[in-house]
């Protein structure tokens, strides 16, 4: 994901080394201090919208754990009435809800898992940020004696320049050109002769269910 990549770009940040090298401390400070608090915002933003997707799914999962047990209160009752058509439909539509239902359960992890790290996130830039304010006029002050004390003779000076540009540019790029690493999956068509097994094999699984009720209800 590109926003906790940017993040930690700017977790990992070392201020004093920011401000030691910015030609103009202030400047770099109060950008430093401004990146951080609008991807802040954006972290905000995209926890709340975790948590609201993660509940979506909690609610679909539950619904189809709620059809699951529905339909096969259905096959139940079409057993007791001796119609094993009705009942083998209504298995198999619980079959299918409760696959529905396994798929959402794992996706509620996963969905938990990212809502965890951008909890974790939101923690670390928040406390980045409150650093960076609270040193901000010790670091600036600290800069200005140094870049007093450095000024020895033209040529050093302009050789710090140089480095500054340099690490500058790496900055930017890290920050600007950040991508999120996404994967794709292809779903594979199966040919006629599995679709022919997996059918079989729904259909036993229908049969058997539907025999250990027919056991079970006498």
């Amino acid at each position: 994901m590109a926003l906790l990549e940017r993040v930690s770009t700017l977790v990992r940040a070392n201020l004093n080394d920011l401000i030691d090298k910015a030609e103009d401390p202030e400047k770099m400070i109060k950008q430093v201090i401004l990146d951080m608090q609008n991807q802040l915002l954006q972290v905000k933003t995209q926890v709340a919208i975790a948590i609201a997707d993660q509940h979506v799914l909690d609610r679909k999962q539950k619904e189809s754990e709620e059809k699951t047990a529905e339909w096969t209160r259905k096959a139940e009752m079409a057993v007791d009435k001796k119609q094993d058509d009705l009942a083998r439909a209504a298995l198999e539509r619980s079959m299918s809800y409760r696959t529905m239902a396994e798929s959402f359960e794992r996706q509620v992890a996963d969905q938990k898992q990212q809502v965890e790290n951008l909890k974790s996130a939101l923690q670390k830039l928040a406390q980045k940020l409150a650093e960076a304010q609270a040193k901000k006029d010790v670091l600036v002050a600290q800069h200005r004696r140094a870049r007093a004390v450095s000024k020895a003779n033209d040529a050093q000076f302009a050789t710090s320049e140089h480095s500054t540009a340099a690490t500058f540019d790496r900055m930017k790029d890290k920050v600007r050109h950040s991508e999120a690493v996404s994967q794709a999956t292809t779903e594979l068509l199966q040919d006629d002769v599995e679709e022919q097994l997996a059918t079989m094999d729904k259909q036993d699984r229908i049969e058997k269910m539907l025999a250990e009720m027919k056991a079970k209800r006498g």
